[in-house]
């Protein structure tokens, strides 16, 4: 394959689940887009989606596609992209990330395996303050 069809390498660009609690004290868990470069990112697409097997019926299981749009972040920013379920942390959680920075467009997969998303490889994450689990 040649090289400039790979496209330009995406780094200090990460998905992160983040863990908070509510005004019951109940653990809600939310999915975010961090720009640690050093330059503005925009026109950001991310797909969403769950797949795998469920561990109790051994059928194939897949949630619906869901797209989502940032319009632009800024150096060390990170936003929002969508809430996310306990129920699917047994599946592999994939988002499909593409952005434009410098008139060059990026795209990254960053897929969270199934039970990779648990209390103990929860750390801080950079710029959020909050503990979680972040793929770069």
């Amino acid at each position: 394959m040649r090289d400039e069809l790979l496209g330009p390498k995406v780094e200090n660009v990460g998905v992160a689940v983040v863990q908070s609690l509510n005004e019951l004290n109940e653990k809600l868990y939310n999915v975010y887009i961090l720009n640690l470069r050093d330059e503005i990112i925009d026109e950001i697409l991310v797909t969403s989606k769950g797949y795998g097997m469920n561990v109790n019926s051994g059928e194939k299981t897949e949630t619906s596609t869901l797209r989502h749009k940032i319009d632009l972040l800024m150096p060390n920013e990170f936003a929002l992209i969508e809430p996310i379920m306990e129920d699917v942390f047994g599946l592999s959680n994939e988002y499909w990330v593409s952005f434009w920075s410098h008139d060059k467009m990026y795209d990254k997969k960053f897929i969270f395996v199934p039970e990779t998303i648990s209390e103990e490889n929860m750390k801080s994450i950079p710029i959020i303050g909050e503990k979680g689990v972040l793929i770069m």
